[in-house]
This record gives C-alpha cells, structure tokens and sequence, in this order.
C-alpha cells in the first residue's frame, strides 16, 4: 500500500448517520462530504466488486436499503465498513473516500447508466452465485 501524501487532505470527523444512510467525512481541508451507504456499498473498492482488471466489475444491484453494521480502522490510512448485505472486504482509503464524495455525482451516474444499458434498476436483486447472469454469462452450458 502506498503511503499517504503529506499534502493529502486528512479525515478530522467520521460520522455514521444510521437514519439517512450516509456516512459524514470532514477533511483536514474543510470538505465536508455525506456519502450514502448505497454509493460505497456499490462503489466498493473491494476486488468483489471491481474485479483484478477493466472489465471483470461485478454491476451491484438491490443494494438501496443496506446499512452499514461497523466500520472499522485499517492502521492509519483507512476504514473497513461492513454492510447489512455481508459485504466487508472494501478497503475504504482516506483518498478513496475523498474522491467518493468529491465526485459522487459523476460515479452515481455512471452507475445509473450501467445499470440502464443492463436492462437493470437499483431494486433489482442481486443474482445467486453460480446462476448464469452471476457468472458473467447470459447462456447456460448445454
């Protein structure tokens, strides 16, 4: 893991809004950014969720309500949630998370045009491991 650069903007507050589903950051540059559990919980920067290389992402669905269960540090440049729906091996870095909610729009979109172009919506649930679509595939071997 590479360190983190003296000049980065640091987390001074971590705030977990259980009603709103949103996790606060405020940063040592006064950004301030309320980060839906949803948004990270799609967005994890877990190997499950964005694959070992361009191409091998794995599009989240039903993941609306999920709520995070705890979110733990990792040394010092880190936090690990872990999600209502099991996931909990997303490495959240303080760069990661500051990009999240610096550019949370951009990245909702794009997962909102991900999801259309799969005929998908955000409820949609998510399929069982070892069915067709959870494979990567849309044909079954015969």
């Amino acid at each position: 893991m590479a360190a983190l650069k003296p000049d980065a903007p640091r987390p001074q507050a971590l705030t977990v809004h259980e009603t709103s589903r949103v996790l606060e950051v405020a940063f040592s540059d006064s950004a301030v950014f309320r980060i839906p559990f949803e948004l990270m919980r799609v967005a994890s920067p877990s190997a499950e969720v964005q694959g070992h290389g361009p191409g091998q992402e794995t599009l989240q669905t039903g993941k609306r309500d999920v709520t995070l269960l705890a979110l733990d540090p990792v040394g010092h440049y880190a936090v690990q949630p872990t999600f209502s729906d099991g996931h909990s091996s997303g490495i959240f870095t303080w760069e990661y998370l500051y990009q999240l909610g610096q550019q949370q729009q951009d990245i909702w979109q794009q997962y909102l045009q991900r999801l259309a172009a799969a005929g998908l919506d955000r409820d949609t649930p998510m399929p069982v491991r070892g069915s067709p679509r959870a494979e990567g595939s849309g044909c079954a071997s015969q």
